[in-house]
C-alpha cells in the first residue's frame, strides 16, 4: 500500500516501472572489469556498517546526551560544543539519504595520522628483522651494529612516528585546524521523489562564479548498478558498487561509502539496501538508522501499525541480541543470490551491451 499523496509520481515502485528507450551502449573502458548487477528480488539486507554505526549501546548514549543539553538549556546553562550546528551536508532518514565527505583539509590530517601510525608499526617490525639479519651478516657486537643502524633506525621509523605524533596533535588539540565540512554533498537518494541527484562543482564554471552547486538528476529505475572489480597493490582483486545513467553521463561511486572488499557481497548488499530504501511499497529497511523517523513514512508507519513493531525496537535492545542480529546479517550476506537473479528492468529497457 502507497500513499498516493505523499509519494511523488516518479517514486520508485517495482511494478509501475515505465518502459524506457534502448539503452546508449557502454564504451569498452567502462565494460572492462565490470558486470551489470540485476534489478529486483532482493533481500532484506545491508551492508554491516549501517548497524555497526548506530548500535543500540551508542543510541542510548546520545540520547542520554540530548537529554542532558535539554535540561541544561532549560536551566540556561547551556553551553554550544565546538562546531555543534555545523551543516556537515549528510542525510540519512526516511525522506533523504544525503550523502559528503570532509574537506580534503580533513581527510589530509586523518591521513597523516592514521598512515603514520600504520607505517610506525609496520617499519618497526621491518627495522627488528633487518637488525637481526645485519647482526648475522656483520658478526659484530649487537652494541656496534645497533650503532651503525641508529641513521637507518631514525629516518626509517622516526619520520613515520613523526607524521603520527603531529596527525594526533591537530587531531585531538587543535580541531580548528583540521575539521572542515566540504563545499556540499555529493549526491543523493530520494525515497518520497525516486529521483537520484549528482551534484555537479563543475557546473560550466558557475560554482567558482557564484558558487551554484549543479544538480545532476534522473528517476531511481534510469540507473543501473555495476560491480567494479579491480586490482590492489598485491594483484588481488577488490570489488566495489558504482551505478551508472542509462542514458547520461551520471555515474555514482561508492567506494567512499561501503569500502572495497575481496568478495563482491558487500557491494551486492548496498544495491539491494538502496532498492529496498527507494521501495516505496516496501517499508523502510530494519535498521537502527531509521528508528527514529520510522513513523513519519506512510508506507512504514502502516507497517509498523500492523506488526505492532515496538517503536523503541533498536535503541531497547540488549547487546547479546545486537551481536546475534549482526550475526545473521553477515550470514546473509554471505549466502546473498544476486548473480543468479533475473533483470527485472530487462522486461521495461533493452539493453544495448
Amino acid at each position: 500500500m502507497t500513499d498516493n499523496v505523499y509519494y511523488a509520481s516518479t517514486a520508485y515502485n517495482p511494478s509501475n516501472i515505465p518502459d524506457q528507450p534502448a539503452s546508449i551502449e557502454r564504451s569498452w573502458l567502462r565494460k572492462l572489469g565490470v558486470t551489470r548487477l540485476p534489478w529486483g528480488r532482493t533481500q532484506d539486507l545491508a551492508p554491516e556498517r549501517f548497524l555497526q554505526d548506530d548500535s543500540p549501546e551508542n543510541m542510548r548514549y546520545w540520547e542520554e546526551v540530548f537529554k542532558e543539553r535539554e535540561e541544561e538549556k532549560k536551566l540556561g546553562t547551556y553551553k554550544p560544543k565546538p562546531f555543534e550546528g555545523v551543516d556537515l551536508h549528510n542525510t540519512f532518514d526516511y525522506e533523504r539519504f544525503r550523502y559528503a565527505v570532509l574537506s580534503k583539509r580533513s581527510h589530509f590530517w586523518l591521513y597523516l595520522w592514521g598512515a603514520g601510525r600504520f607505517l610506525f608499526y609496520f617499519s618497526l617490525v621491518i627495522s627488528f628483522f633487518t637488525y637481526l639479519m645485519a647482526l648475522y651478516a656483520l658478526k659484530e657486537s649487537w652494541l656496534e651494529v645497533f650503532v651503525k643502524a641508529i641513521p637507518f633506525f631514525a629516518m626509517f621509523v622516526g619520520i613515520p612516528l613523526l607524521c603520527w605524533a603531529i596527525g594526533w596533535l591537530v587531531l585531538n588539540k587543535f580541531p580548528r585546524l583540521w575539521f572542515k565540512p566540504s563545499r556540499g554533498p555529493i549526491w543523493e537518494f530520494n525515497r518520497r521523489t525516486g529521483l537520484v541527484t549528482v551534484f555537479d562543482y563543475d557546473n560550466n564554471g558557475e560554482y567558482k562564479k557564484n558558487g551554484t552547486i549543479g544538480e545532476l538528476t534522473a528517476p531511481f529505475y534510469e540507473f543501473d548498478a555495476y560491480l567494479r572489480t579491480s586490482p590492489d597493490r598485491q594483484g588481488l582483486p577488490m570489488n566495489f558498487l558504482y551505478m551508472a545513467h542509462r542514458y547520461r553521463d551520471i555515474t555514482i561511486n561508492f567506494a567512499s561509502l561501503v569500502a572495497a572488499d575481496r568478495t563482491p557481497n558487500l557491494a551486492f548488499a548496498l544495491w539491494d539496501f538502496l532498492q529496498n530504501y527507494m521501495d516505496i511499497t516496501r517499508p523502510l529497511p530494519e535498521l537502527p538508522c531509521f528508528e527514529e523517523s520510522r513513523h513519519k513514512d506512510p508506507v512504514s508507519a502502516e507497517h509498523d501499525k500492523q506488526i505492532n513493531r515496538p517503536a523503541r525496537y533498536w535503541i531497547d535492545m540488549d547487546d547479546e541480541t545486537f551481536d546475534v542480529q549482526l550475526k545473521e546479517m553477515s550470514g546473509r550476506i554471505f549466502g546473498i543470490d544476486t548473480l543468479s537473479r533475473p533483470n527485472l528492468m530487462a522486461q521495461h529497457v533493452e539493453y544495448a551491451d
